[in-house]
């Protein structure tokens, strides 16, 4: 009896021949919707979320020697298709078959997520600053605490993969988590989506920095100042000076149009007076000239005759 033994290998597959199975696999079950995922570039994410979502998984020691398992198939695009949806994660990946990984984690517990609320208010400008990480020290602390923060701990994830490993967390797996770490390069928002919070409610937190006992319509000078930080009594003088000024102004033009109006109409009356004045004179001068040319002729004209009777 010889030493043979039988192993029932699967035979070779080359990786890009998985990968197009996998997609036509995916394609079947998904058409149009499929989503497959490739980083852009060596480094895996590249954005805070992104960073701080994969930084975050790598942190604990359940999975440190575990994630980095995952990178060689989200690096050659073998994450044929993930979904992010409200506390689950939905992800085929090809392997030696295409396996199917469910991933849940839990939504943040309310007291925790108004805590965060309360210790961002007046921290973040606007939604862009939020979704694009420009966020000061004190947030970024706030926000990525290990105890207390936005980022779900191994407790509160749970995941399943259709693959026959036994690990606790399979290649498949690790390589659709840092999935996750790549759309949330491109889409921050649904970082918030999969926790079960709204993050607008970060920034009303932070906008929201009136007295809770005073009514947010009747805003007073004291709140005001601190918003804007400007002094208002001295902007509302100012603002007053001007408008007297703008009104001193408005009437002066007017009352220097109504003279210049009305010495325009003495100019012009004075014009027209002159010059029917100097009509006058030219009629006058015209009838005289006639007149004792008329008479001078018949002087002449008297004399003439006179002397040749004579």
């Amino acid at each position: 009896m010889g030493y043979g033994f039988y192993y029932n290998f699967e035979p070779y597959v080359p990786v890009a021949k998985k990968i197009d199975n996998a997609k036509t696999f995916v394609k079947k079950r998904l058409g149009n919707k499929a989503n497959p995922v490739v980083p852009q570039d060596k480094k895996i994410v590249q954005t805070f979320w992104g960073q701080a979502w994969c930084n975050n998984l790598e942190s604990y020691t359940d999975y440190e020697n575990r994630m980095p398992r995952g990178r060689t198939y989200i690096r050659n695009g073998s994450v044929v298709h993930l979904e992010i949806n409200k506390g689950k994660i939905l992800a085929y990946v090809a392997g030696t078959h295409t396996y199917k990984i469910e991933i849940k984690i839990d939504p943040i517990d309310k007291k925790l997520w108004n805590k965060i609320k309360k210790k961002c208010t007046g921290e973040i400008g606007s939604v862009v600053e939020l979704l694009q990480g420009k966020l000061s020290k004190n947030v970024l602390t706030i926000v990525t605490d290990k105890n207390e923060g936005l980022f779900p701990k191994p407790k509160e994830i749970k995941f399943n993969c259709s693959c026959p490993d036994f690990a606790s967390m399979c290649k498949h797996v690790a390589a659709a988590l840092y999935g996750v770490g790549v759309i949330l390069d491109k889409e921050p928002e649904l970082f918030f989506k999969l926790r079960g919070v709204n993050h607008l409610e970060l920034i009303g937190s932070s906008v929201n920095v009136l007295d809770e006992t005073k009514d947010a319509d009747t805003l007073d000078n004291e709140n005001l100042e601190s918003i804007f930080g400007i002094n208002l009594s001295d902007s509302l003088d100012n603002k007053d000076n001007k408008d007297d000024n703008s009104k001193n102004k408005k009437s002066t033009k007017v009352k220097s149009k109504t003279v210049s109006k009305s010495t325009d109409k003495i100019k012009t009356t004075k014009t027209i007076k002159s010059a029917s004045k100097k009509k006058t004179a030219k009629k006058t001068v015209k009838k005289a000239t006639k007149k004792t040319v008329k008479k001078t002729a018949k002087k002449a004209v008297k004399k003439t005759v006179k002397n040749k009777l004579q």
